[in-house]
């Protein structure tokens, strides 16, 4: 029998904030109740559920920490977990990219996700690891190896969300061309003339491929039970087509008329944290502001920059000017779309993975995270 009695906080309850106390026992939210004189005295700090990543390219930025560096795996993901109990975040969906480009002369697109989720299910078997770990396969259908890579997961992986990936140039993210060649250019040094190779290669894969790839990445979705998400829905017949597959959660719609029809459709938007604090996407797509303004944003994501996440979600707070709606938008709404009903809410019952942070100067500043009721951060 373990017991933490953590009092005199703010606790973010579903609807609302209200002072009191919160007892955790054996992993579990076991009693929420008034102040209390026993217990670590929270000295007021917020107390909210631990925070839900469903999509997060962190795991890849630890394996490659610069282009061709290819960093020992063990101590990549260790590391990564250990980052993300620091931000507060309990639970993770490592987005790994299924669907490569082998012929091509970029190094780094070729298939890496079956041996490296090898690895991480070995480290979550030992127990090496602070936080809940589940795969968020990526699937790319603008490629050429999708078939073969799907193939090699099974229902032993706990993948748990699927995304339709398609990174065409000219369309979704990246409808302006111009902003795609900033970015490959300035990650991979390609030239004028291999940046246009590389975009006609990409568009004859996904006139050869596209269709077949969209057809076999929902087919396997739906054999696993993974969650299946969109990305970067663009138009209203995205959405339909995205609602047609079945799918319920839509990461980063570039448009409010996307948005807009993904709520119409009963899907969740997803929108990135960098994107929130930025004020603007840096892809020149729609600010997720614009959407909260809207009421069209449900959930948000880190993206790639971990620490993002709870300091959007405050902001967020203050936008709306209700912190139990902001902070929602990391812990049970990601964990509602992603069907984990254990967790994501302070109730009693639920497992016990909370964080205990303070604002300073509007900046959230973690102070304590616990999975299954022990510290790890």
């Amino acid at each position: 029998m373990t017991e933490t009695i953590l009092t005199n906080a703010t606790l973010v309850l579903p609807e609302k904030t209200r002072r009191g106390t919160i007892v955790l026992k054996d992993g579990l939210i076991h009693d929420i109740s008034g102040p209390s004189a026993l217990g670590i005295d929270c000295e007021g700090d917020l107390i909210a559920p631990g925070l839900v990543e469903l999509h997060t390219d962190n795991l890849e930025r630890h394996i490659q920490p610069r282009p061709g560096v290819d960093w020992p795996h063990a101590a990549a993901l260790i590391a990564h977990d250990a980052e993300l109990a620091g931000c507060g975040i309990t639970t993770v969906f490592d987005a790994l990219r299924v669907g490569s480009v082998p012929s091509g002369k970029r190094g780094d697109y070729r298939p890496y996700a079956r041996p490296l989720a090898s690895e991480l299910i070995d480290l979550r078997a030992k127990d090496a690891l602070r936080i809940s770990h589940f795969l968020h396969l990526r699937a790319e259908v603008c490629s050429e190896t999708l078939a073969e890579e799907l193939d090699a997961f099974g229902p032993n992986d706990r993948i748990g969300i699927v995304s339709l990936m398609d990174h065409t140039p000219g369309q979704r993210q990246f409808r302006d061309v111009s902003k795609l060649e900033q970015y490959v250019r300035g990650k991979h040094g390609l030239s004028e003339e291999g940046f246009a190779e590389h975009v006609a290669g990409l568009r004859a894969l996904r006139e050869k491929n596209g269709t077949l790839h969209e057809e076999k990445t929902v087919a396997f979705a739906n054999r696993l039970g993974a969650v299946l998400a969109s990305h970067d829905d663009t138009t209203a017949d995205h959405v339909a087509t995205s609602a047609e597959y079945g799918i319920r959660l839509a990461e980063f719609p570039t448009t409010m008329e996307a948005a807009r029809a993904c709520h119409d459709h009963g899907i969740a938007v997803m929108m990135g944290a960098p994107n929130v604090i930025r004020g603007g996407s840096h892809s020149g797509n729609v600010s997720a502001r614009e959407l909260a303004e809207a009421g069209l944003l449900d959930i948000l994501s880190s993206d790639y920059v971990p620490g993002a996440l709870l300091l959007a979600a405050t902001q967020l707070g203050d936008l709306w000017e209700d912190m139990a709606r902001g902070i929602a938008t990391v812990t049970a709404a990601p964990a509602r779309a992603a069907g984990l009903a254990d967790r994501g809410r302070i109730e009693t019952g639920l497992r016990a993975d909370l964080i205990r942070m303070r604002r300073v100067e509007g900046a959230p500043m973690l102070r304590g995270t616990w999975v299954r009721g022990n510290r790890v951060a």
